[in-house]
């Protein structure tokens, strides 16, 4: 433990708060700073044409050098999806587990970096030393193999981030939490508890893992008559590992589509996570050689996504795989808030098609990564904080987590529920939140495009897909003060022309006077003429029709 310090802690989130995904937060104090976790949240529907949102790293930006690594808990999306985009920028040390850094690494694959990445790979029981800084790796359970919470010490005394955790006492891979090494933090003194708060809502315990098993045995043999088709995330290492054990028992080959699910077994494989019997994993492209029965796969959209490959084979669109009344689909995972859409909407066409449909409403198959209440106020009982912030979730997931922690005992001015940008600060007369805040927000990601796209373009991009657009193109002599040609009108997503050719003729009629008008009195400015086009046609439009649709003039001087 560093030497007690009579400088001021900052904790600083960037993204995880009030908000589902999109983790990171920044520890600082004096001139050093380090990063816990650099994850991506997935876009709103008023996003359209975005991937990926990532953190505003303006801040870390501008304080580069105080900057001596990021710390990842695990390796799921929401908190190492940036690490890509945020390594363009920013040259600094990340330290993972084994798995947490390959699943990394074959995502780095896909970047051009200006730099060669430096990951560091620790182990649960590890302790590094980065500036002020010490950062302890503690093993936790999780729904992806490699999971740790973090003892972080600074000269005012230990940080606990819990990362993502549950209590699961019978882990498939044998290793329970420390909770003995969480106990000893707790006797010592914890001065701040950062602690997820996804399932604070839920009473109870999170049932194990291993109950997966017993569920997956009890379907694969009662449909051993169907082809099995099994949707999950790929990052639970531990699911897909009991799937195939399940296959192999039942004599199935298995097969694996979706190029996340391909990458992440095979980094598994590669380091050992995974143990797959010789001759049950096949090609996609071998699938026909076998009867349905004998087959299982294992494939990506579980939530419904456009491009996986669930609702590729949902909607007919896969090259391999036509699903039919021979099927039976497992959505062996719980829909992440705001998907439901997107689920219920592959759930339907595979009802349609004749598929036989298991998703965890109607049958034990998920359970959850993440600590219910009970959980929580055990890891609260163990490390007895004297301050606690509850963070990794929306604000009635937070607001939950917090009121279990005055269940607790833990005062109300001692319990900080904070946001994106907020700073709250800790020295030896106590903690509060400052008064400044740091830049924080949305960063979009459309394409190789980081950041490009801002509120003006989304709103240009949702006013086209609400109201369509409207095209006015006109040939103007602005020497001459003469109309060379058009306007022609061009209308893409407001109305079909061909049976709106006299509304078509009263737009160009309008787009006409404006620009004569505009000749006659001497205006030859290209700008103030679009404006005077843009303001006539739009009034009529809304008039006549009660819409808005993007006015998109362009003129040209001959």
């Amino acid at each position: 433990m560093p030497k007690k310090g009579n400088g001021k802690l900052r904790i600083i989130p960037l993204g995880g708060l009030n908000e589902i995904g999109k983790n990171m937060t920044v520890i600082e104090y004096e001139n050093d700073m380090i990063v816990v976790d650099c994850g991506v949240s997935f876009p709103d529907d008023d996003m359209p044409g975005i991937d990926l949102v990532i953190p505003d790293i303006t801040y870390l930006e501008t304080n580069i050098e105080k900057l001596r690594g990021i710390v990842l808990t695990h390796g799921h999306e929401d908190h190492i999806g940036a690490i890509p985009y945020v390594l363009r920028t920013l040259n600094t040390p990340v330290y993972g587990t084994r798995l947490t850094l390959g699943i990394i690494e074959n995502k780095l694959m896909e970047h051009k970096l200006p730099h060669v990445p430096d990951l560091r790979v620790v182990m649960a029981g590890d302790v590094i030393r980065l500036g002020a800084f010490t950062v302890e790796f503690i093993r936790t359970n999780h729904s992806i193999a490699d999971a740790c919470s973090l003892a972080i010490g600074t000269p005012l005394g230990t940080i606990v981030h819990t990362g993502d955790f549950k209590l699961d006492l019978t882990p498939i891979d044998g290793e329970p939490m420390d909770l003995a090494r969480l106990g000893e933090l707790g006797k010592k003194g914890v001065l701040l508890l950062m602690c997820e708060s996804t399932n604070a809502e839920r009473p109870g315990y999170t049932p194990s893992e291993r109950n997966i098993g017993a569920s997956l045995e009890n379907i694969f043999t009662k449909y051993a008559d169907k082809r099995i088709i099994i949707a999950t995330f790929s990052s639970n290492v531990h699911r897909v590992q009991q799937i195939v054990d399940t296959s192999a028992r039942h004599g199935r080959k298995v097969a694996v589509s979706g190029r996340s699910m391909l990458n992440i077994m095979g980094a598994a494989i590669q380091l050992g996570y995974m143990q797959v019997p010789d001759g049950v994993l096949i090609d996609m492209s071998d699938i026909k050689r076998f009867r349905p029965e004998e087959l299982t796969l294992i494939t990506t959209g579980s939530q419904g996504e456009n491009m996986s490959g669930l609702h590729r084979m949902a909607f007919s669109d896969h090259s391999q795989v036509t699903l039919g009344p021979q099927d039976l689909v497992v959505l062996s995972a719980s829909t992440i808030p705001g998907n439901e859409k997107l689920v219920g909407r592959v759930i339907n066409e595979l009802y349609h098609n004749g598929v036989t449909v298991l998703h965890d409403s109607i049958a034990e198959v998920h359970v959850s990564g993440h600590a219910c209440q009970e959980e929580l106020k055990l890891m609260q009982a163990l490390t007895r904080p004297r301050y606690f912030m509850p963070v990794h979730g929306e604000y009635r997931h937070l607001h939950a987590n917090a009121q279990l922690a005055r269940d607790m005992g833990i005062e109300g001015s001692n319990i900080f529920i904070s946001d994106i940008g907020k700073v709250l600060e800790i020295d030896r007369k106590g903690a509060r939140f400052a008064t400044a805040t740091v830049p924080a927000g949305k960063v979009l990601v459309d394409g190789y495009g980081v950041g490009d796209v801002g509120n003006i373009v989304l709103r240009d991009r949702r006013h086209l897909a609400q109201d369509g657009l409207i095209v006015v193109v006109a040939s103007v002599d602005m020497y001459g003060k003469q109309l060379l040609s058009g306007p022609d009108i061009v209308s893409r997503g407001f109305v079909y022309v061909r049976e709106s050719e006299e509304l078509m003729d009263q737009i160009r009629q309008i787009a006409c006077d404006a620009l004569l008008d505009d000749l006659e009195d001497g205006c030859v400015d290209r700008v103030d003429m679009k404006a005077h086009i843009r303001d006539d046609v739009s009034k009529f439009l809304y008039a006549k029709t009660k819409r808005k649709p993007m006015i998109l003039p362009v003129i040209m001087n001959v």
